[in-house]
């Protein structure tokens, strides 16, 4: 074979080869060019996580002027629709996955208000145990639990959480962490924030929902007096503050100076042990529950800390 039949040759094969790259490339491209199609075609999909524990003490402050879930009745039903709206509105070319109701019973056992919840359609009941003093346990665990594999599968795209309190950053974070947004949605407080400041800086959006949102929903019950009743009014910021500074001097007695250098690089977070203790004992001190009080949670840990620092 001479030198011009073995270019040739070389030739037709680069051809070829060059042929066979293009028509795999235009094979690949019209592959992602369907999986891109299909992908703008599914919408995005939404839930709405709801503590009830904050939901109940903060529109029932707002709206009924008490705390006490024995004091007034809520419309569940009527309010989850509202915020189907709401949400339907707010992610308007989203698909709404379910509602979540989060809330507290002893033993795990359903009430018959919760039971009549959970048979709403598009609506999942998780209940935490509600101790002695009526405080919901295990219901922060249940929203990270759900979040963080919701997000993880790619199953919504956003979620819009409804509640307060400090122990839900980790569950905003495990979320994002699978590229879920979390958008916090909380419920005006006359006095100030009923939600933690930690949890306002981690989440991706912020909305508040005023008295003329939940009226609608919320009735005040009629006094029904009885011999001996007597309810506690909420305390003063003053008196929460003085009791955190009560807990936090025998705090330092019962621990020593060792424990608290080792709790001051944390300031101004305190440990999941130290802080549960520090609110039982407020509690049982004040004879008033905490929960749903982000403010006054705020203000308990702020009074720990005074005293601490300048024993320091």
């Amino acid at each position: 074979m001479d030198m011009d039949e073995t270019i040739d040759e070389f030739g037709e094969s680069t051809v070829r080869e060059i042929g066979e790259i293009t028509l795999r490339l235009e094979r690949t491209n019209g592959l992602l060019e369907r999986m891109l199609a299909e992908v703008a075609k599914t919408p995005s999909t939404h839930a709405i996580f709801v503590d009830a524990g904050y939901l109940y003490a903060a529109a029932g402050r707002l709206a009924a002027g008490t705390e006490d879930r024995r004091a007034f009745d809520l419309d569940a039903e009527a309010l989850i629709d509202a915020l189907i709206d709401k949400a339907r509105t707010i992610f308007a070319d989203s698909r709404l996955l379910r509602v979540y109701w989060y809330d507290g019973a002893r033993r795990r056992i359903h009430t018959s208000e919760q039971q009549t919840i959970a048979e709403l359609p598009d609506v999942k009941v998780r209940l935490g145990n509600l101790n002695a003093n009526n405080q919901q346990k295990g219901v922060d665990s249940l929203i990270r639990s759900d979040l963080e594999s919701l997000a993880r599968h790619r199953a919504i795209s956003d979620a819009a959480l409804i509640g307060g309190d400090e122990d839900l950053v980790s569950a905003v974070e495990a979320a994002q962490g699978y590229g879920a947004r979390v958008h916090l949605w909380g419920i005006d407080a006359p006095d100030g924030r009923n939600q933690a400041e930690p949890l306002l800086w981690e989440v991706d959006s912020q909305r508040t929902f005023d008295a003329d949102f939940f009226k609608p929903f919320v009735t005040r019950r009629p006094a029904v007096p009885y011999e001996g009743a007597q309810a506690m009014p909420r305390p003063s910021r003053e008196d929460v503050r003085f009791v955190g500074a009560q807990i936090s001097a025998r705090w330092l007695s019962a621990r020593g100076r060792e424990a608290l250098v080792g709790l001051l690089p944390g300031h101004p977070y305190l440990p999941g042990s130290v802080d549960q203790e520090l609110l039982v004992e407020a509690e049982r001190l004040l004879d008033y529950s905490l929960r749903g009080q982000s403010d006054l949670r705020r203000v308990l840990r702020d009074g720990f800390w005074d005293h601490l620092q300048k024993c320091y």
